[in-house]
């Protein structure tokens, strides 16, 4: 006979039952749960940052930390640096002027580090204290005159493949390739980068060699006439 009504308002042909995809949240529950799938999200993030790390700092640089004198004024004892240790496959290739550390051929225990001075097939010549290559002049502004007072001289040395002559900034206080003789390719490890400590003092390393603007010296001696150094 009489129907009832129904209590729920309509709105053309859509009622309040049609829309099944409203739900009742609880603003405090769903505040910890956002909280948590947040930290999980954050937690895996740190997990793979780390890894990504490790792994440059296994395979690309590595800190060091310098200990001794021989690479003043440029380097002090103390200080932290990273060193590419790609050069050891070849990349990028060594140059002139590149700080590099190194096991000491006569003690591969040891770690070394020094500037390379001479490349492979080169004639260096240490004349009161001043380098020749090939009969020129290197011109290093890194030195600091008063650490090169002995102005000690070294006979003309022809660098083997796959050897390098190298040196400390520190000459007066420095054992390098001029008592103990030229450092395998194989033994370089890196090659000096960022200065990273202290922070004051931070910054990036590059190489600050090259020839001097100067004619070659006719009495520089020829490379064919020269005995290398005895393999270390």
């Amino acid at each position: 006979m009489f129907r009832r009504k129904s209590r729920s308002p309509a709105f053309g042909d859509i009622s309040s039952a049609d829309d099944r995809g409203i739900e009742v949240q609880h603003l405090d529950l769903e505040s910890r749960r956002h909280f948590w799938a947040e930290s999980r999200l954050l937690a895996r993030d740190l997990v793979f940052a780390l890894m990504v790390a490790a792994l440059f700092i296994v395979f690309v640089v590595q800190p060091v930390k310098v200990e001794g004198t021989s690479m003043l004024p440029r380097l002090h004892d103390g200080e932290r640096i990273f060193v590419n240790k790609l050069v050891y496959y070849h990349w990028p290739k060594l140059e002139r002027g590149d700080i590099v550390v190194f096991w000491f051929p006569d003690d591969p225990d040891k770690s070394y580090i020094k500037r390379v001075i001479g490349l492979p097939g080169e004639l260096v010549d240490v004349r009161e204290g001043r380098i020749r290559v090939n009969g020129q002049e290197l011109n290093e502004p890194y030195l600091d005159p008063q650490l090169n007072l002995a102005r000690l001289n070294h006979p003309p040395t022809v660098v083997k493949p796959h050897y390098y002559f190298v040196m400390g900034d520190n000459r007066d206080h420095s054992s390098d390739s001029r008592f103990w003789g030229l450092v395998p390719e194989k033994y370089i490890y890196g090659k000096a980068l960022l200065r990273y400590w202290p922070l004051s003092e931070a910054n990036i390393i590059s190489h600050e060699t090259d020839y001097a603007l100067t004619a070659p010296d006719p009495n520089a001696p020829v490379p064919n006439s020269v005995e290398t150094e005895e393999e270390p």
